[in-house]
């Protein structure tokens, strides 16, 4: 969005620009917790069998795709989504086949930033990801340009608030000033011998810092951190989504970037945030991994117990997060069967040590997995 308000100290007009410092000190206990936890969830990783590891690849790319799109306002078809990102990996899914080839762009972005994250990072490269982004040339109703910098003499602007009532948050360098600046950037990008972690949050503030393109400059940035967090990994695989923690954080992230962006070049506070919003993201990945590996413990504690198909249908639904509180008229609906049937499986599974009731009575009776 474009308006004519300007600000006279915007971090890009600072006389070192972009000469980012940053306090190390600050830095150091925040980047050795993030390299413990990466470490931890990558051992937990290789004690999942490969169906499981392929799965929750699936979900993490899947969740990392819509909610990048999200913070912007777009919202995707999960369905899509995650139908695209499995025949991509050359998994088989149970979900719906749904075609779209929008989401198939997004795809390929994403797959072509975290799977050649090693490969040079160039213009044509970052031409063709927004390309992807706008395959027919438009940003909701105007035209814009697509696969090349922005032009023209208006000042780009991040700005909210209706019509007559805007408040201009942001503006970037003008726009005969991006390739230049992107010059730069990039070069960085492929040169920098830095922490993946520092590379990924200076690049992410740096890139939307200069609001490169006329639409779609915040999920560029976060493609392109998701590169260079790729680079920790020697098969270049995420098990965790960056952009689904900033989607649950959202006012917290776009303050934290207009502060930084009016502020100096010591981006200390943009780092600290960055660092503590991934460590979030790679903690509930942690916390995803641990649950699937209690789920593979209780299938092969009880391997030769049997049961029927809906007393395992349910066991499932508990392990992979079941909703509220599971009682006879829930299992009832989810198997199509009688509240008397139901009751003869919860009581079936309870006797044989595969659930447990919670221990409320009457009509509050509920039932959990064994402890």
């Amino acid at each position: 969005m474009r308006r004519t308000v300007r600000h006279s100290a915007y971090i890009w007009q600072r006389k070192d620009w972009p000469e980012f410092c940053w306090d190390s000190e600050a830095l150091l206990e925040p980047l050795s917790r993030l390299s413990q936890l990466h470490g931890l969830l990558n051992g937990r990783m290789s004690m999942l069998g490969f169906n499981e590891k392929c799965r929750s690849l699936l979900s993490a790319m899947t969740e990392e795709l819509i909610s990048s799109s999200e913070i912007e306002g777009v919202l995707l078809n999960p369905n899509s989504v995650r139908s695209s990102i499995a025949r991509r990996l050359g998994i088989e899914d149970d979900g719906l086949l749904v075609e779209d080839h929008y989401v198939e762009g997004l795809v390929d972005v994403m797959l072509d930033a975290v799977r050649n994250c090693r490969e040079p990072l160039t213009d044509e490269r970052l031409f063709n990801w927004h390309a992807a982004l706008f395959p027919f040339g438009r940003s909701g109703m105007h035209r814009i340009t697509v696969a090349d910098w922005r032009r023209g003499e208006e000042p780009m602007q991040v700005v909210s608030g209706a019509f007559g009532h805007e408040k201009v948050h942001y503006e970037a360098p003008p726009s005969d000033a991006v390739p230049a600046e992107m010059e730069r950037l990039i070069e960085w990008c492929n040169t920098a011998n830095q922490s993946p972690f520092i590379m990924a949050a200076v690049a992410h503030l740096w890139f939307v810092t200069i609001h490169p393109f006329d639409d779609g400059n915040g999920r560029i940035s976060r493609t392109l951190a998701d590169m260079l967090l790729a680079r920790l990994d020697e098969d270049s695989a995420r098990y965790y989504s960056m952009s689904a923690e900033i989607n649950r954080n959202k006012k917290a992230y776009y303050e934290v970037l207009e502060r930084t962006q009016k502020g100096d070049l010591d981006i200390t506070e943009w780092m600290l945030w960055f660092f503590g919003c991934l460590e979030n993201a790679i903690v509930r990945a942690s916390g995803i991994i641990e649950r699937i590996l209690q789920k593979a413990a209780y299938w092969d504690q009880f391997r030769d117990v049997e049961i029927n198909e809906r007393q395992r249908k349910v066991a499932n639904r508990l392990w992979d997060g079941f909703e509220g509180k599971l009682t006879s008229s829930k299992w009832a609906k989810i198997c199509g069967c009688s509240q008397d049937t139901a009751l003869r499986d919860i009581n079936d599974l309870i006797s044989k040590g595969m659930l447990r009731n919670s221990g409320e009575g009457g009509r509050s009776a509920n039932y959990l997995l064994p402890e």
